[in-house]
C-alpha cells in the first residue's frame, strides 16, 4: 500500500501586486481629502462667506447689475459697522428681499441732504465713489440716526431706493459686508 502524504495547499499569491494596494490607498486618501475639503467649504459658505448676485443698478459704477460678489457674514459679529461699508441687509418693508447699499450714517449721526448733496453732522460729505452724473437733486430733512439703526444709500443716487425712501435700517437686518468681486473677471478684486 502506498504511503499517504499530507496535502498542504499552496500559499496564496497576491496577484494584484503592490501597485493595486498603492492605488487603493491613494483612492481612499483622495476620497477622505475630498470629503473634508467639501465639508470645510460648506462651513465657510454657510457661516463666513456667501456668494451673492447684485441685481439692479443702484450701486453703479462700483457694483454693476448681475455682478457676482462674496459677502462676509461673520465680520459684523467681530467689528462695528462703519460709514462707507457696503452692506447687504433684509429690506425693512419685505424681509424676504435683500438689498445692497453703502452706509452713510451710523447711530448718533445727523444726516441731511440738500439738492442731492449729503451733509453729515453739519459738514458736506466727500463722496468720490459717486460720479457727478449719478447724483440727483432730491433733498432730505435733517434726521438723527437712532441707536442700532443705519442710514444707507446707493451710489447711483438717481436710481436708488434707499433710506431716503424706506427709512433707517435696523442693525438686526444687516447680515453681511461686500468684500470681494469675482465675476465678471474684469471686476475681480476687493469691493471698495
Amino acid at each position: 500500500m502506498p504511503e499517504e502524504k499530507e496535502f498542504k495547499p499552496a500559499p496564496e499569491v497576491n496577484t494584484a501586486g503592490p501597485q493595486q494596494d498603492n492605488s487603493l490607498r491613494a483612492l481612499k486618501s483622495w476620497t477622505r481629502d475630498l470629503f473634508f475639503s467639501v465639508a470645510f467649504a460648506l462651513v465657510i459658505i454657510l457661516f463666513v462667506y456667501q456668494p451673492v448676485k447684485v441685481e439692479g443698478s443702484s450701486m453703479e459704477p462700483g457694483l454693476e447689475d448681475q455682478e457676482r460678489i462674496f459677502i462676509n457674514k461673520l465680520v459684523y459679529r467681530l467689528e462695528t459697522i462703519e460709514r462707507g461699508d457696503i452692506v447687504v441687509f433684509r429690506y425693512p418693508r419685505d424681509q424676504r428681499k435683500s438689498f445692497i447699499k453703502r452706509v452713510i450714517g451710523v447711530p448718533g449721526d445727523l444726516v441731511k441732504i440738500v439738492d442731492g448733496h449729503v451733509y453729515l453732522n453739519g459738514e458736506l460729505l466727500s463722496e468720490p465713489y459717486v460720479p457727478e452724473e449719478y447724483f440727483d437733486s432730491r433733498s432730505y430733512e435733517a434726521r438723527v440716526v437712532r441707536p442700532d439703526t443705519y442710514f444707507v444709500m446707493g451710489d447711483h443716487r438717481s436710481m436708488s431706493n434707499d433710506s431716503r425712501d424706506f427709512g433707517l435700517v435696523p442693525r438686526a437686518n444687516i447680515y453681511g459686508k461686500a468684500v470681494f468681486g469675482y465675476w465678471p473677471m474684469k471686476k475681480l478684486g476687493t469691493v471698495r
